[in-house]
């Protein structure tokens, strides 16, 4: 791109510097990723819990560098509109060969809009849309490889797939592993394997995925026109040696690793789009938005999220309503029928009981992002002055809005902006669900509830509200908790029994005759609020009696004091090798 020579040399330098603060954050970014491998070889589990928790804070550091850098020797916020237009396309011509030029138009975007205010936030002066193209940008590696099992055979081909991960910890039994895929893909297509066509190749990307105790390996058997995805989880075996755990060939299984209820994963991207493309054509029900977000990219995921959800409300024409269900005492919480995420804002004033406060909620969250959710807790993305337009929302959301949450909206002639957002994938929510299903959807269903809050638990996270309406239902029937004002760390809380009254009559009047400080769970009351409903009880009881029991926490917690880490498997256990074939546990 030429930029005329009468360009301001300011915008110039304005233009580097921020090509400088981004290239900064990603290097650090791809070094972090890059200790997963040597912290999964050494089973260091606690040391890659802690990359994924650093690195998320990694990129509103670089970003408030910049901003002071340009602050301080540009004087930014005094800029007239001209240079930064100018900057803008400097910016753009910097990026014609980068490697990451969508991560790059972010950060972009996120600098400026600390620097100015949101009525600067047009297309003049930020990227509303890509400017860059991120087609076939090349990669060292590239960003996957491709093998050829007609040339030199299946299982040497696939021998050569794990030796290219470079792997020093030796597997248990490679040979046994490697039987074991072959032969979970044969009963997959029922023995009826296509005839080999002359592209026959199998492609897998070049980084392995870390995440809690696992490395993945994903990929995808090309065989003339049809595509077949694959992953493949590594594991270690209670001798610390390597094995392959199962293949997932089902694509809506295999979308389940990119939940929004799981911890992001750490991989070596030199080039992400190449990555996110590549994944997209394994999993085409996968946003860009959800893949960029798994990645560990969460900024560029919110950006791609918001660029397709501003795409959304110009094809659709319903209306923004409060959500169903039980309202919330502190959260206000709404959704656009046609669009599967929920709104989620901080009241002004919380209803009942509540003894938290607006930080102490944000505080919360951002917890949540941080630790991992195991399946079983829904990730959020937060925006900052997020503006609507007026006419979609409905009389009795604008009523709400006007009443629960004054502080936290500004209310023009065409708009509502929000000054602090979350949002969630939406769910059903629990308390709903039960309400309306069968008697065989409601025993999965309390099992499912009760296999959640021991995932928590497990994970060092007590849940706090254990009440129904606190928890969802996905479109897998998997349940999942999603309001956070009252979690805690499992290590944070005192569980106790309750002890006897000192009378009769003490019992029975209803009065609690004993201390009870802040932090203190007496589990034997959770039967008391959760399980009104018989068949609800039955089931709970049937599956999860020692909930009710003060030794189940306190066993928990001694483990999570001890450091040790539970193995959490995103795929059913059924699906494993040593269930599936046979032979001892591997794990």
């Amino acid at each position: 791109m030429q930029i005329p020579e009468y360009y301001n040399p300011v915008a110039r330098e304005i233009a580097q510097a921020l090509v400088d603060g981004f290239d900064r954050h990603y290097r650090l970014f791809r070094t972090v990723s890059q200790q997963a491998k040597p912290l999964f070889e050494a089973a260091d589990w606690q040391g890659v819990q802690r990359l994924v928790r650093d690195r998320i804070q990694f990129y509103d550091e670089r970003v408030h560098e910049t901003v002071q850098r340009l602050k301080h020797q540009y004087h930014a916020d005094l800029l007239d509109d001209e240079i930064w237009q100018q900057a803008k396309l400097y910016f753009i011509g910097l990026l014609t060969n980068h490697k990451q030029p969508e991560l790059a138009e972010t950060f972009f975007n996120s600098v400026f809009t600390r620097i100015l205010h949101r009525d600067y936030f047009n297309n003049d002066f930020i990227f509303i849309r890509p400017a860059i193209s991120t087609e076939y940008i090349e990669s060292d590696p590239p960003s996957y490889r491709s093998y050829y099992p007609a040339q030199r055979g299946l299982r040497r081909v696939l021998r050569q797939i794990v030796a290219d991960f470079g792997w020093q910890r030796p597997f248990a039994s490679l040979a046994r592993d490697l039987a074991q895929v072959i032969r979970a893909a044969d009963e997959f297509c029922g023995q009826r394997w296509p005839q080999a066509e002359a592209n026959l190749q199998i492609q897998l990307l070049s980084s392995a995925f870390y995440r809690n105790k696992s490395a993945y390996l994903f990929g995808k058997v090309i065989n003339g026109g049809q595509v077949y995805p694959f992953a493949v989880p590594v594991l270690h075996d209670a001798d610390g040696r390597l094995y392959l755990d199962t293949i997932l060939l089902e694509p809506w299984r295999i979308g389940v690793l990119f939940s929004f209820s799981r911890a992001y994963f750490m991989a070596d991207m030199e080039v992400p789009s190449g990555y996110v493309q590549f994944l997209r054509s394994m999993l085409p029900t996968k946003t860009k938005a959800e893949l960029y977000t798994m990645l560990g990219l969460q900024k560029q995921g919110k950006n791609t999220f918001y660029r397709d959800f501003m795409q959304h409300l110009q094809h659709s024409g319903d209306q923004f309503t409060v959500a169903p269900g039980i309202r919330g005492l502190v959260m206000l919480v709404f959704t656009l029928p046609s669009y599967p995420y929920v709104f989620k804002l901080i009241k002004d004033v919380f209803g009942g009981p509540k003894e938290v406060d607006r930080t102490t909620v944000k505080a919360k969250y951002q917890l949540v992002k941080r630790h991992d959710r195991v399946g079983r807790m829904a990730d959020t993305l937060e925006f900052s002055n997020v503006a609507f337009p007026k006419a979609r929302f409905s009389d009795e959301l604008l009523d709400e809005l006007r009443r629960l949450a004054t502080s936290s909206i500004e209310e023009g002639e065409d708009s509502i902006v929000i000054k602090h957002l979350y949002i969630e994938r939406r769910m059903k929510p629990l308390n709903l669900y039960l309400m309306n299903c069968d008697e065989q959807e409601k025993e999965r269903a309390v099992r499912e509830y009760g296999d959640a809050i021991r995932d928590l638990a497990a994970a060092n996270i007590f849940p706090g509200d254990m009440l129904f309406k606190n928890f969802g239902v996905t479109r897998y029937g998997r349940v999942i908790f999603y309001d956070y004002d009252e979690i805690e760390y499992m290590t944070d809380c005192r569980f106790r029994r309750i002890p006897p009254a000192p009378n009769p009559e003490m019992e029975m009047s209803g009065e609690v005759w004993y201390p009870v400080a802040r932090g203190d769970v007496f589990p034997e009351e959770f039967g008391t609020f959760l399980l009104g409903d018989p068949l609800v009880r039955r089931v709970f009881l049937k599956y999860h009696r020692e909930l009710l029991d003060v030794a189940f926490w306190q066993h928990k917690q001694q483990r999570i004091r001890d450091g040790f880490i539970e193995d959490f498997f995103p795929y059913p256990v059924e699906l494993r090798f040593c269930h599936r074939y046979g032979g001892a546990a591997r794990a």
